[in-house]
């Protein structure tokens, strides 16, 4: 777990780097919103190139994402909407614990993913096939059950409490 002793200020322009655990990640711009030295959060626009369909949600320009990262859990929590505020939902990456430096939020991504509408109603576990063929449980088999649990614990709460239950994780 990251024990980062650094703490992002309010407004600052950072980068956002997602790292995939086989392979080299992206880096995006991103300012800072809030920091309290374990929940970091920071605003950023949609990164890709371009748009980009998931037959369940689109991603497009003009979308902004307020990212959740915290150093002491096993996701980042995305809220996105439109250019225009209005709520798509909230993407779910499990990940390694965020590492925070200087210069931005490191985020390492173990595949598996959970997708929450804005209503609720629609609650998605994805990449769970991505997550088999990365390999993780044989490298890192606590890493793979911390992943798992985290998975587990995030779509029992979006269940439970819609889109609220999710939200207040976020506090």
């Amino acid at each position: 777990m990251s024990t980062s002793n650094v703490v992002l200020q309010a407004g600052v322009d950072v980068t956002v780097t997602l790292v995939k655990e086989s392979r080299s990640g992206i880096g995006y711009p991103a300012v800072v919103v809030r920091d309290d030295g374990t929940h970091a959060v920071v605003r950023a626009p949609w990164a890709a190139p371009s748009d980009r369909d998931f037959g369940f949600v689109r991603f497009e320009r003009g979308d902004v994402f307020t990212e959740h990262y915290w150093r002491d859990r096993w996701y980042a929590v995305k809220e996105v909407r439109t250019a225009d505020g209005t709520l798509k939902g909230w993407y779910c990456d499990i990940t390694r614990p965020a590492q925070i430096t200087g210069d931005g939020v490191v985020s390492t991504d173990l595949d598996l993913d959970l997708w929450v509408s804005a209503d609720g109603t629609t609650v998605l576990r994805l990449d769970e096939d991505e997550f088999e063929e990365s390999g993780l449980e044989r490298r890192d088999p606590a890493a793979a059950e911390r992943a798992r649990t985290a998975l587990d614990e995030l779509e029992a709460v979006a269940r439970a409490g819609g889109a609220a239950g999710l939200t207040g994780l976020l506090g």
